[in-house]
């Protein structure tokens, strides 16, 4: 009778019903480990949200702006590389 019974990581880390929750979740873990990631830019950079397959970062100034847009594939990189998924596609930078 219990056999039947599968705990709640399992129903969702398996059912297809629950992929978008899966993505969310990693797509928020972005936001709330990005100084993990990167500590160096604790002074610069800020993670706002990152939505669908974009990360949205607050910088300090437009210098920090263009320095950072000019390393955005290696922030992707390293971003997916952490989370273990390709979360992270795009990003904004705004001021």
């Amino acid at each position: 009778m219990f056999s039947d019974f599968k705990s709640i990581n399992e129903v969702i880390s398996r059912s297809s019903e629950f992929h978008p929750l899966r993505e969310a979740v990693l797509r928020e873990r972005v936001v709330q480990e990005f100084y993990d990631i990167f500590p160096e830019l604790k002074t610069v950079a800020e993670p706002v949200k990152a939505h669908n397959d974009k990360l949205i970062l607050r910088v300090e100034n437009s210098v920090w702006k263009s320095e950072l847009n000019f390393r955005k594939t290696i922030i992707i990189k390293k971003i997916n590389k952490y989370i273990g998924s390709e979360v992270v596609k795009s990003i904004r930078f705004i001021t």
